[in-house]
């Protein structure tokens, strides 16, 4: 492992907890985190900063977790439901994460982020009241299939924007408001960095010399995320969604066109 400096790993914490606040509200703290420790840990292989950002995000994802529990109209049998099959279809992914293909994939993440933006932009009440109608058997099934399973294996496979695309399936396919969406978001999330965890750990690419400085920063950033999202309600929750929408796209077209 790379030697990293006492400032090196200030930053890095600073990074896990803006990390750690961002999932906790609406997903994305890849786009922070994962660029930080590429930057942190030059020589290290990929693999490495992978699986470690899996031993991150999950102390994050399980504070936010139970907070939302506490406090928001979790469904708690369908979240466990999700969360479980999540942490299947994630392990899955993260068995192969070694032979993705960033030049293909990087373009097709692009084009769903541009239109979920899209979507979420001119439709300003998409997500700030619950939705009109019943919640149907199709529906759950499409919901495990898609947050459960289609998302949670993408998450395992290279994760940015995992906690967003969750959020807006979540929306679209039960009806729930954007509140309820990211509670139920971050119960799905910590079943996906569990599966993917799970697959990194038994295969030792974890750098678990600094993952608990990290995961304690990241923490942090998860509790206080958490509770300024009920605090501030949907709209709130709404922005930021955009917010990070944007900045993924911007990331991502950077890895591909600028880097």
């Amino acid at each position: 492992m790379d030697e990293i400096t006492l400032t090196a790993l200030v930053l890095l914490c600073v990074a896990a907890a803006a990390a750690g606040w961002i999932d906790a509200v609406v997903g994305g703290g890849g786009l922070i985190l994962l660029p930080a420790m590429l930057i942190g840990f030059p020589h290290v292989p990929p693999v490495y900063v992978l699986g470690t950002n899996k031993a991150v995000a999950v102390a994050g994802t399980s504070m936010a977790a139970v907070t939302y529990a506490r406090k928001a109209p979790l469904d708690a049998r369908l979240a466990l439901r999700l969360g479980g099959l999540a942490m299947v279809s994630a392990g899955g992914g993260a068995l192969f994460a070694s032979a993705v293909d960033k030049e293909v994939l990087n373009p097709l993440i692009m084009t769903v982020l541009l239109a979920v933006a899209a979507f979420v932009a001119f439709r300003p009440r998409f997500g700030t009241t619950p939705g009109h109608g019943p919640v149907t058997g199709k529906r759950v099934a499409a919901a495990l299939a898609v947050a459960g399973g289609v998302i949670a294996f993408y998450d395992g496979l290279i994760g940015p924007g995992t906690g967003t695309f969750l959020v807006i399936a979540l929306v679209a396919l039960l009806h729930m408001d954007m509140v309820t969406a990211s509670a139920t978001a971050k119960v799905v999330n910590v079943g996906t960095n569990l599966g993917a965890l799970a697959v990194f750990t038994s295969h030792g690419t974890v750098l678990w010399t600094v993952a608990p400085f990290l995961a304690l920063a990241n923490l942090g950033g998860g509790w206080v995320g958490a509770h300024m999202a009920l605090k501030n309600g949907n709209g709130f929750v709404r922005i930021v969604l955009l917010t990070v929408v944007t900045a993924l796209v911007a990331k991502l077209g950077y890895d591909q066109w600028g880097g």
